[in-house]
């Protein structure tokens, strides 16, 4: 007989309690920034102020030999998986897919994360701020979301998919949701702000539901990429500082790193980098320009530092300081995509319109805000990458040797001690799983895993003598090369559309030059031709091959893949956050946009708008007209030449791409006015997004945000009517502003 007694039970009570951590596994704080130099820290030899880095500084150490892979997209997919970015499909930045394995734009599922890796030990883990490891046309509402931050492992996640975002209206998701900023650069919006607010609200949830439990916090500023933006009483701070210019900047963090013990004491200056003219010939009025330039940066490193301040006081006022691993890195060394004379608002030089000098200096005062897209001339990146030559991109010292500042108090005795041995950015996960106590997954969510391909660094946090890793280390970016090994490097810059077989390939000695001044090809030949060798041994093993400098084709392959045959892209009333990436690309085409809309007298609003205060389109209506605005830093507006009538009607304007560039403003296909466009959008029309029916924080056009329509807007239809034209523009307009 069945027992029927209701007390009864098969099987004593079970309650899964989850993964446990192992004993004393750290909280891991991550703090990346973008585009920052070597010497940028204080602790690294700068003037500029970072007291909160530098006191992470003291109670941790330095490395001077910390590498990265010369650009955002490849270093973060490294660091993150611990293999070399070529090996997990990031070959050179998310904007790209060759269809080569090296060459994806996305993590392969092969190559778990840190997240992943750590979610089954109990870790909880946020991110905060710069993604840039997912195809940018995978970005947009149906994703697909695999190769997002909640896709690769992460618990929440708040901030930016692509390369840059304006720091006063930027392009935010939550989680997998596009969101709206919070705020206005009106009503004293920062991007760096917010970033850090997310992160301490992420952190104190974390502490106050499981205080048992680690976690790991990413926190990815978008300082210091362009467009540098800062408070205004910041960048006027450094106006004196920077006054004696870049030449004079550079021999003092020599000196002041020589005395930090960060390089060598017999290290030299290597001469300026190409194009980066002496600052004693320039009139006082560039002078008085590139400071400001430079102020703006300096600002936006400062401005992040009080806030990584705030961040560290809340880790002391939770008590986790003590227990929490801090590690400060940058992804690449300073940027050259400010040129030679730096930029206001490079929109409109992207798209073929000139900013004069002339031009730059009237608008000094509005550098840092928020229409502006500010970067500095290559002589401050040069500065910024103090002592070594040229910059990110490269594959020489200035584009892949960064600060590494790394801290913790309870389990690391070193307070303000520098590390010499050379580390990697791929070495940076095989480190943390060594200090946390667990091995890499041999499986993650039933997708085998490939060997990590860094060396753990952890033996030199306490030793300082530790023995560096005995493994080859490859570079390569946009057919730059190199190869460090033993002490040894071979470095070839690459001229863009030259045969590889005529670059030169140069040697030098790590172990008794730094900057990498005295090159040694003609005394070693042998050496050159093994680390060579062993550079093409390395390609082949880690997906590098072929390699692709072309710039053009590339992009024009990319945007093809992405469109195909579509023409016609139809938005309906309600939308809005549409990426960049996944707008229609209207840059060098005939198009036509074609509102529906009922309008009533009085009416008026944004009927469509992709860009912001920089750059971008927009048409709306206006004091009862049709207006339509291509602004490239230089508001172009046509308008109708009759009051739009009430009604239903379809608005609509019709561009002719050439020389110069026609559009009409029609109402139900009647022309009611037309103009010329003498920049159009040749080669970038926005980091920032498209919205239907209104126009998000950053105005397109001379109206005020958000400029709703009021009137009823059904849908948008926008009609691509030919080819694109000059790719390989495009290629290097976006290449800039990665």
């Amino acid at each position: 007989m069945p027992n029927r007694d209701p007390l009864a039970a098969p099987h004593a009570p079970f309650r899964p309690s989850g993964p446990k951590p192992p004993a004393d596994a750290p909280n891991i704080v991550v703090i990346l920034f973008d585009d920052v130099g070597l010497s940028d820290f204080g602790c690294y030899g700068s003037p500029i102020a970072t007291p909160a880095i530098d006191a992470i500084a003291a109670r941790g150490l330095r490395y001077s030999g910390f590498h990265t892979t010369a650009m955002c997209s490849t270093t973060r997919a490294a660091l993150m998986t611990g293999r070399n970015h070529h090996s997990v499909g990031m070959g050179c930045l998310a904007n790209f897919d060759s269809g080569y394995p090296g060459y994806r734009g996305k993590i392969a599922r092969e190559a778990g994360t840190l997240p992943e890796m750590l979610r089954p030990h109990g870790y909880n883990s946020y991110m905060v701020g710069k993604w840039h490891v997912t195809p940018l046309d995978e970005t947009g509402p149906t994703g697909p979301h695999d190769g997002w931050p909640l896709g690769r492992g992460f618990d929440h996640y708040y901030g930016f998919m692509d390369a840059e975002t304006d720091q006063y209206a930027p392009e935010l998701v939550r989680d997998n949701t596009p969101v709206p900023a919070p705020g206005t650069y009106e009503s004293g919006y920062h991007l760096t702000e917010d970033l850090t607010d997310e992160a301490i609200r992420y952190v104190a949830d974390h502490v106050a539901a499981r205080p048992d439990k680690p976690f790991l916090l990413w926190l990815a500023y978008g300082a210091c990429h362009a467009p540098h933006q800062a408070p205004r009483d910041l960048i006027l701070k450094y106006d004196e500082m920077f006054r004696d210019g870049w030449d004079a900047e550079r021999e003092r963090r020599l000196a002041r790193m020589i005395e930090m013990g960060l390089v060598p004491a017999d290290t030299t200056l290597p001469p300026r980098n190409d194009f980066v003219q002496p600052w004693d010939g320039l009139d006082a009025d560039a002078k008085r320009l590139f400071t400001r330039l430079q102020g703006a940066y300096a600002a936006m490193l400062d401005h992040a530092d009080q806030n990584i301040a705030r961040l560290a006081a809340f880790l002391d006022t939770a008590g986790l300081t003590d227990d929490t691993l801090i590690l400060v890195l940058s992804d690449n060394g300073a940027s050259q995509e400010g040129l030679g004379y730096g930029f206001v608002n490079a929109m409109g030089p992207y798209n073929m319109r000139p900013e004069t000098i002339e031009e730059k200096i009237a608008r000094i005062e509005d550098i840092g805000g928020p229409d502006t897209h500010s970067n500095f001339p290559l002589g401050w990146a040069m500065a910024s990458n103090t002592p070594l030559r040229r910059y990110k991109q490269n594959t020489h010292g200035g584009g892949i040797r960064d600060p590494l500042v790394v801290s913790w108090p309870k389990r690391l005795a070193a307070r303000g001690e520098v590390r010499h041995q050379f580390a990697h950015a791929v070495d940076l996960v095989p480190t943390l799983l060594e200090l946390i106590g667990i091995d890499a997954p041999v499986s993650v969510a039933g997708v085998d895993q490939m060997p990590i391909e860094g060396v753990s660094f952890a033996a030199s946090l306490t030793d300082a003598a530790a023995l560096e890793r005995d493994t080859p280390q490859y570079f390569e970016m946009f057919g730059h090369r190199g190869i460090i090994h033993r002490g040894w490097k071979a470095v070839a810059f690459h001229p863009p559309g030259t045969p590889y077989d005529a670059d030169k390939w140069e040697l030098f000695d790590l172990s008794t030059d730094f900057a990498e001044t005295h090159d040694l090809s003609a005394e070693h030949p042998e050496k050159l031709a093994e680390l060579v060798d062993l550079w093409w041994q390395q390609a082949e093993a880690h997906q590098v091959l072929p390699l692709d400098d072309r710039f053009g084709p590339r992009f024009a392959e990319n945007a093809t893949r992405r469109l195909g045959d579509r023409r016609i892209f139809t938005f309906h009333k309600g939308m809005g956050h549409i990426p960049t990436d996944i707008a229609p690309d209207l840059r060098a085409r005939s198009y036509r946009i074609e509102a529906h809309a009922i309008v009533a007298p009085g009416n008026e609003g944004v009927l469509i708008a992709h860009g912001d205060a920089t750059c971008g389109y927009s048409l709306y209506v206006k004091d009862d007209r049709l207006h339509f605005d291509v602004n490239v830093g230089e508001h172009q507006i046509v308008s109708s030449n009759t009051p739009v009538p009430a009604g239903e009607h379809v608005l609509s304007v019709h561009v002719a791409h050439g020389a110069p560039v026609r559009a009409e403003l029609r109402c139900d296909g009647k022309p009611v006015g037309d103009g010329t466009i003498r920049f159009g959008f040749v080669n970038f029309i926005s980091w920032s997004g498209l919205d239907i029916g209104h126009d998000r924080s950053s105005p397109v056009s001379c109206y005020s945000a958000p400029f709703a329509f009021t009137g009823e807007l059904t849908k948008v239809v926008v009609t691509i009517e030919d080819e694109q034209g000059d790719a390989e523009g495009a290629a290097q307009a976006l290449l800039a502003r990665e």
